[in-house]
């Protein structure tokens, strides 16, 4: 038993400013090399609740390919459904702030074409006895369908990961057979075509119990930075979950990490307040680190209770 997660495997490189960052100047700086991609830190960040998710994506021949999945299995991430494939790993290239912010970036996406293939090869091991499954709705649609088609079969609840919003709103069917849709403030109001950025929490709050009920979509979550999270649900359940004060040292994979709380709660039966306040928790220790690693939790620590074995 354990949360399918499906998903790009990315390689990040980061540069840091020593100093204050000048923008089109030099800057002398620190720049790292660590894994990434959404579904990837998902998966780690799941296993950081001492759970055993399984991964299934790709990675390439390389070090870094053998890197990934070794550094994967020492956080019991099961990867037994990562395949090894030419040019299988994406490229995420960033410059933060001195805010722990990204002021620029470049992405290389890699073909996730073969796992579609390793889905039909093996489905009934990967989904028949999951508690839930978190997909990267910005996969090759084939892929999307086989695991929509899969959960229905096996009866599991899907969460969405969403990089590219553009594809979200493409697929709004899709998003509104989800469990529950998470994105940030700015990516609300592209998904439902509006304006949300100067939006406070109970205005946000207001806007979001109203459109989950004309988009269709069951259960929804917008993250607003400091300002917390907003959750409604079609069945009227609804709130405003607080952020937690932390010094911000590297924004990029709260967001992710959020996600994983979240699903993670609502798979293990947590009310929708309680499951973001674990999402909470999880964005807040990624947001400490300057290397987006998320310290060890127990599962008992969030109130979980879940049977590894």
């Amino acid at each position: 038993m354990s949360i399918v997660v499906i998903g790009a495997v990315f390689v990040d490189i980061k540069g840091y400013p020593f100093n204050t960052y000048i923008p089109k100047g030099r800057n002398v700086g620190r720049v790292v090399q660590v894994h990434g991609g959404v579904a990837r830190n998902v998966a780690e960040d799941i296993a950081n609740i001492e759970l055993r998710p399984t991964f299934v994506s790709l990675v390439d021949n390389t070090g870094m390919g053998q890197d990934v999945l070794q550094t994967l299995k020492n956080h019991k991430v099961n990867t037994d459904y990562i395949w090894a494939v030419e040019d299988g790993m994406g490229t995420w290239l960033a410059i933060f702030d001195n805010d722990g912010d990204v002021i620029g970036s470049i992405s290389k996406r890699p073909s996730l074409k073969p796992i579609a293939n390793i889905i039909e090869e093996n489905e009934e091991a990967i989904f028949k006895d999951c508690d839930g499954i978190i997909i990267e709705l910005d996969m090759e649609k084939e892929i999307v369908k086989k695991v929509f088609n899969a959960a229905k079969k096996y009866q599991k609840d899907v969460y969405a990961l969403v990089s590219n919003m553009s594809i979200a709103v493409e697929r709004r069917q899709m998003i509104q057979n989800t469990a529950c849709f998470v994105c940030n403030q700015q990516e609300a109001g592209i998904f439902f075509s509006e304006d949300y950025d100067n939006l406070n929490e109970e205005e946000m709050l207001a806007k979001l119990i109203e459109n989950v009920k004309s988009a269709n979509i069951p259960r929804m979550v917008v993250t607003m930075g400091e300002k917390g999270a907003v959750f409604a649900t079609m069945d009227g359940e609804n709130g405003i979950c607080p952020s937690k004060k932390v010094e911000v040292k590297d924004t990029t994979g709260a967001g992710d990490a959020f996600l994983a709380g979240v699903a993670t709660g609502l798979i293990y039966g947590k009310s929708m307040m309680d499951a973001c306040k674990i999402g909470t928790r999880l964005a807040s220790s990624v947001i400490c680190t300057s290397e987006s690693v998320c310290p060890r939790f127990l599962p008992s620590e969030f109130g979980l209770e879940v049977n590894n074995d």
